[in-house]
């Protein structure tokens, strides 16, 4: 046992938050397209809705979410883990230098696993960095139905430069 405890993380400063969640929400155009609302963001994990719409119908027989918007969504929130992490990495700065340090973030390798039919009003995806390096992140999603069922998961590296 190590005589040193990892202190608890630092809350996020509500500046810091409404930051992150104007530029996922609002100035990412596609994020709109997609419906995407921020619900939880935190260090460690952030998670997201989708509501179910007709513009979002894969397969009209089945009324099926097309799987295009569950890997953009999941794709999303792995980058949105990784801006809360780095910005957790970085609580002695201030909130605005914090939100400065995303401009370069991209994805540079996806994963997505369809493990059932996108049905119902809405969907839940989550997303945790598995590691965070100087230059690349690792992460890790989930994409749940509103009963909480697992849809799909997905996995992603994205490039911090």
């Amino acid at each position: 046992m190590s005589k040193h405890p990892t202190p608890p993380p630092q809350a996020f400063e509500p500046e810091f938050i409404e930051g992150l969640r104007l530029m996922f929400e609002e100035r990412i155009r596609f994020n709109q397209v997609l419906g995407i609302k921020l619900v939880e963001l935190t260090g460690e994990c952030v998670a997201g809705r989708v509501d179910m719409r007709p513009e979002l119908v894969g397969h009209y027989a089945y009324n099926r979410l097309h799987g295009g918007v569950i890997s953009a969504t999941l794709d999303a929130m792995g980058g949105m883990a990784v801006m809360a992490a780095i910005g957790a990495r970085h609580m002695d700065e201030p909130p605005a230098r914090r939100l400065e340090r995303f401009a370069k973030l991209g994805t540079i390798d996806l994963r997505i696993d369809y493990l059932r039919p996108g049905l119902g009003e809405y969907f839940t995806a989550h997303a945790e960095v598995m590691r965070l390096g100087s230059r690349v992140a690792s992460t890790r999603m989930e994409f749940r139905d509103a009963q909480g069922k697992l849809l799909s998961t997905g996995s992603a590296a994205y490039i911090m430069s």
